[in-house]
């Protein structure tokens, strides 16, 4: 773990909520990549010293600076069947168009990429409808094969099953 990168913190748009175990070692990964408070780039992962179990739920989107864009580079394979589609190689915005008219949505991920300070949020999926899948928690962490401008952001989204009311 770097600690000098882990002191640096990300931003929480569910304060007091604790992050999710899974997304927790997505991060403590993610902060011993890079030296100092450089940002790690995509040349730093290596897949095989993350936990097998947490790949599938993983993401990477290239960034596109002007306009901001994203395009998925990866998706895991519980994002693509929770999508019910594989969207690698299409831009966000295509792929999800519901999405496409909220700048909202969207300011959250360019902030990341602007920034280089990842974001955490927990709550209801905005990208799809599943019915087994209807909250989730993600972090976005950011990318820079430079150490600095970010360039790819890796998503890590951890899903949870929908679980109904029991009728007494």
């Amino acid at each position: 773990m770097n600690p000098a990168r882990r002191e640096l913190g990300f931003e929480d748009m569910n304060p007091g909520v604790p992050l999710d175990p899974d997304i927790e070692v997505i991060y403590d990964y993610w902060c011993a990549l890079a030296p100092d408070r450089s940002l790690p780039g995509r040349q730093h992962i290596d897949p095989a010293k993350i936990p097998v179990h947490l790949l599938p739920s993983l993401w990477l989107l290239d960034v596109q600076r002007e306009p901001f864009r994203l395009r998925y580079r990866l998706v895991g394979t519980a994002i693509v069947e929770a999508m019910r589609a594989d969207p690698t190689g299409k831009f966000l915005d295509e792929a999800h168009p519901h999405v496409k008219s909220r700048a909202e949505f969207f300011e959250r991920y360019e902030r990341v990429a602007r920034t280089g300070i990842p974001s955490r949020r927990r709550g209801i999926a905005q990208l799809w409808i599943h019915a087994d899948y209807r909250e989730i928690e993600n972090l976005i962490l950011p990318l820079a094969s430079d150490g600095t401008n970010v360039d790819i952001l890796m998503v890590s989204t951890k899903l949870f099953r929908y679980a109904p009311a029991r009728q007494t």
